[in-house]
């Protein structure tokens, strides 16, 4: 960031100037400073100072150099063209950070001073010099005529005001002036306001930077008094748990539809487990964590329970969290998730799909899990009696049995029984045959921990592969209520 500093620097700042530009990387010491000012034409090294509280407005240009990987920096007074000579030139190199889409913008903070900043006008341009402003279409500065004390309740007046108009204008359109995208808001709120603030942080550092067809994209964030805000895409078909289960949806979901939506969620599970410069533990995988696109294509959204660590390294978390019936067994014991609790929520959601039933279903005064029933209907030798009624015969045999056989599989009690993500994805790919495919529902005596076991033998546990992680501070079970998604419409 380039800054522009009125303020003395404080204890943690090397800058001692308040009359300064400043260039900084990642914090707030600047890498170069200089007393704001700029070069006067036809000299060879005077420069006249300019006061950036008391001169009126100033302009700025911002260069970057891609082929020198040298950031430029020059000001001058408003009517005084943009001089030869930058004020200073500091050699970086963007390129590791530059992505194919990124945004630019400005930010403002005081500390025990106040102080009042604006932006009259901007321009922006890529590969060539940015397009110059109309200085006569430039807004005149507001006149600072009332008293600090009764100025600053007007401003927070009026900022409160703008920033709720600004959301519920968003809200009506449910679409981004600047750009026309169609975006979906997320408001997290907690009763634990470092609780909030942990989530909200977890996100923006997962999401903000994976890219992945079957995963929502953040689009940015903001924060409002104690409201943490998301910007994403907008998913048009909402959740896949609503399209499942909405009795107000009339179509339903056809098993093409079906197939192709846990594909595409196993396929960004892969890449969050495997693909990534980092693994990415999901932690609460679920059919209302599933959206769905206008294509009907799946997309794995709410990173806010996500953990991040290095390739080769393990996972160590302190608490457990996720959504009852898809946390794994050993989850409630040791609080430690791994790509492996993933794989075990990721099987229960295969079963979901297939069965139209949710992880965990009161009937008949009992509790029944969705597992341990789907387990019953291949013992009892009929393993598509699970299947959802609303398909009725419309579904592929073979792909049905891989789904419910799969998921069983994914959802077994012991962590070491349970294949990766890669594994999976070869599986419903059909790159591979899937273990005691032909059997499954005919042998109505062989019990899931057999199959589990023979597939064991076959040399396809991952179970090295899923002891992983690093330390991070965990949610409790409760933070998992306390977000809601509105779709910004």
């Amino acid at each position: 960031m380039v800054e522009f500093d009125t303020v003395n620097g404080y204890n943690e700042e090397s800058d001692t100037n308040g009359n300064h530009i400043g260039i900084n990387l990642n914090g707030m010491n600047s890498t170069a400073s200089l007393p704001a000012s700029y070069h006067v034409t036809g000299t060879q090294s005077q420069n006249e100072e300019v006061r950036l509280e008391t001169d009126g407005p100033i302009q700025a240009w911002i260069d970057y150099d891609g082929l020198t990987k040298t950031v430029n920096v020059t000001v001058s007074p408003l009517r005084i063209p943009k001089p030869a000579r930058p004020l200073m030139s500091e050699i970086i190199d963007l390129s590791p950070v530059l992505l194919e889409n990124m945004y630019a913008g400005f930010s403002a903070a005081t500390g025990e001073k106040s102080s009042a900043h604006y932006i009259l006008g901007w321009s922006f341009r890529l590969n060539g010099t940015a397009n110059p402003l109309n200085l006569s279409h430039l807004p005149l500065i507001p006149i600072e005529n009332l008293s600090s004390s009764k100025a600053n309740v007007i401003k927070k007046a009026l900022i409160a005001t703008f920033s709720v108009l600004l959301f519920i204008l968003l809200g009506a359109l449910g679409v981004l002036p600047s750009t026309g995208a169609e975006i979906a808001v997320k408001k997290i709120m907690s009763n634990n306001k470092l609780q909030g603030m942990r989530e909200f942080a977890a996100e923006i550092e997962s999401l903000g930077r994976l890219r992945h067809k079957n995963l929502v994209n953040l689009q940015g964030w903001c924060k409002h008094k104690n409201d943490l805000l998301l910007i994403y895409d907008y998913i048009p078909n909402g959740s896949l748990d609503s399209l499942l289960y909405d009795s107000k949806n009339v179509d339903t979901l056809t098993w093409n539809q079906r197939f192709n939506i846990l594909k595409g969620v196993a396929s960004g599970l892969l890449y969050l487990h495997e693909e990534w410069e980092q693994v990415v533990v999901h932690r609460d995988v679920k059919s209302s964590n599933v959206l769905i696109d206008r294509d009907m294509n799946a997309r794995l959204g709410d990173f806010g329970l996500a953990r991040l660590y290095d390739h080769g390294k393990n996972a160590h978390t302190t608490n457990v969290v996720g959504t009852i019936g898809y946390i794994a067994p050993e989850l409630t014991r040791t609080g430690k998730a791994s790509t492996s609790t993933d794989v075990f929520a990721y099987g229960i959601l295969l079963l979901e799909v297939a069965c139209g039933r949710g992880p965990v279903v009161y009937e008949a005064d009992r509790n029944v899990i969705l597992v341990d029933w789907v387990s019953e209907c291949v013992e009892k030798g009929n393993i598509f009696d699970a299947v959802d009624v609303k398909l009725g015969s419309m579904y592929v045999v073979e792909e049905m049995e891989l789904v419910l056989g799969l998921g069983l599989l994914c959802s077994h009690p012991k962590a070491q029984m349970r294949p990766s993500m890669r594994q999976v994805m070869k599986y419903l790919n059909g790159d591979e045959v899937f273990p005691l495919f032909d059997k499954l529902s005919l042998a109505g005596s062989r019990r899931v921990d057999e199959m589990a076991s023979r597939f064991l033998a076959l040399g396809l546990s991952t179970t090295d592969s899923v002891t992983t992680t690093a330390s991070f501070q965990s949610h409790s079970v409760g933070a998992m209520s306390s977000t809601s998604f509105d779709s910004g419409r």
